[in-house]
């Protein structure tokens, strides 16, 4: 269970370090490029993936919040559960648990997730997203790697 907890901790640390350096050293909504298709910019997202819900009256901070403690508790049960020899699942929940905890510390000090990453291909602009987004979307990825392809223990 430690080295699971410790993955979510890098996570964490390293969400909550770039959001405090994008915060402290971007001016709000103006581009600043890195490399073509690549800009940091820093936006502020009071909803949840996409935006969605970000123009709702308020409640949508404490349901976010709500959804996202209801999660890592599910997690944190899950990674308790897992076999020594099911290391891809449990990186993958740690991702995720990291990702959904860095983004909630925002919710609950700010009101609003802190986004900094922006990816764009011409005219085409990803939605801004951060450390602790990219890490829910890679532990995404390998959940469902390793429901599609690792043996289970029982093989």
């Amino acid at each position: 269970m430690a080295r699971w907890l410790s993955i979510s901790l890098v996570v964490i640390l390293l969400d909550q370090v770039t959001k405090y350096i994008a915060n402290t050293g971007l001016a709000y909504a103006e581009a600043l490029p890195v490399v073509p298709s690549f800009n940091l910019t820093l936006l502020y997202n009071r909803g949840a993936a996409f935006s969605f819900l970000s123009d709702a009256a308020g409640w949508q901070r404490w349901f976010f919040v709500v959804v996202s403690l209801g999660a890592s508790v599910f997690l944190i049960a899950w990674l308790r559960k897992l076999h020594p020899q099911q290391w891809l699942l449990g990186v993958a929940l740690a991702l995720v648990l990291g990702g959904a905890v860095g983004n909630l510390i925002d919710r609950l000090w700010l009101g609003y997730v802190i986004d900094f990453i922006q990816l764009y291909y011409k005219s085409f602009y990803w939605p801004a997203f951060n450390v602790a987004d990219s890490a829910i979307s890679v532990g995404a990825v390998l959940l469902i790697w390793d429901a599609l392809f690792a043996k289970s223990k029982d093989d």
